[in-house]
């Protein structure tokens, strides 16, 4: 099973939003919003949208708003 997990970090790495589920698609839509929802004065200092994959449940940040 691959968990797609779908983070916005500040520069400090610090995760101010997180999403995660289990269908690809929905996560590639979020990660496409959060990337859109970047200011560019937030890119400019730092800011990411990162997606990655990760293969249970415990290695998803306890912040996240989990989708099924």
């Amino acid at each position: 099973m691959v968990i797609w997990v779908n983070e916005q970090l500040d520069p400090g790495g610090l995760v101010h939003a997180c999403l995660a589920t289990c269908d690809e698609e929905v996560a590639r839509q979020c990660h496409a919003n959060f990337e859109t929802n970047l200011t560019p004065e937030q890119r400019a200092n730092g800011w990411q949208a990162r997606l990655r994959p990760v293969e249970s449940w415990e290695q998803v940040p306890v912040t996240a708003l989990k989708l099924s």
